[in-house]
């Protein structure tokens, strides 16, 4: 019986699941920056479709409510952000693209693009959201009371078609993350 516990045990052992460490706000003279911090491990189906040379999009979402009591919560800001990571077999390098709207295949558009020599290093860089800017001061009603809702997810509908199918359902292809705060704005540091 111990044998059989023993052989079925490395099954358990999963990927702990991803969660926000840290949601802030600030003004910025006329702006309203996020700065958020994502704590997550790559499950190892993904990291080896990544050193195999399949490109992974995640991407980070922020949606602004403002509450009303009389009605549903009314949506004032919605922003996304695309980040693309991929292994460079020739130069043995990782490649991250971050974007403010969906890459293509065709073209990644006006990115911000980095280079890491080790896998960590990039995802030490995902994991880490600062200084974004999600709206003006004049788009917010500040005397008003709102919610953020941030999520940070791996993108299943960008992978390519045998991936999509392949892992539905499945937790060792699952990157995600979400909390749901209160929206205050701290003082700039």
């Amino acid at each position: 019986m111990l044998l059989c516990w023993v052989t079925v045990s490395p099954a358990w052992a999963q990927t702990p699941p991803a969660e926000v460490t840290q949601l802030r706000f600030e003004r910025d003279g006329d702006a309203i920056l996020l700065s958020a911090a994502v704590s997550f491990e790559l499950p190892a189906a993904v990291e080896e479709a990544l050193v195999k040379g399949i490109p992974m999009i995640f991407v980070a979402e922020l949606d602004l409510f403002r509450e009303r009591w009389y009605w549903t919560n009314k949506k004032v800001v919605s922003v996304k952000r695309h980040m693309r990571l991929a292994y460079q077999p020739l130069t043995r390098r990782w490649r991250l693209h971050v974007a403010y709207g969906p890459l293509a295949a065709a073209g990644l558009g006006v990115a911000l693009n980095q280079s890491f020599e080790t896998l960590p290093d990039a995802i030490a860089s995902m994991q880490r959201l600062a200084g974004w800017r999600i709206a003006d001061v004049s788009e917010i009603d500040l005397e008003q009371s709102h919610l953020a809702e941030f999520r940070f997810k791996l993108d299943h509908s960008q992978l390519p078609r045998p991936f999509q199918i392949g892992s539905l359902g499945q937790s060792d292809w699952t990157v995600s993350a979400a909390v749901t705060r209160r929206f205050v704005l701290e003082p700039p540091k």
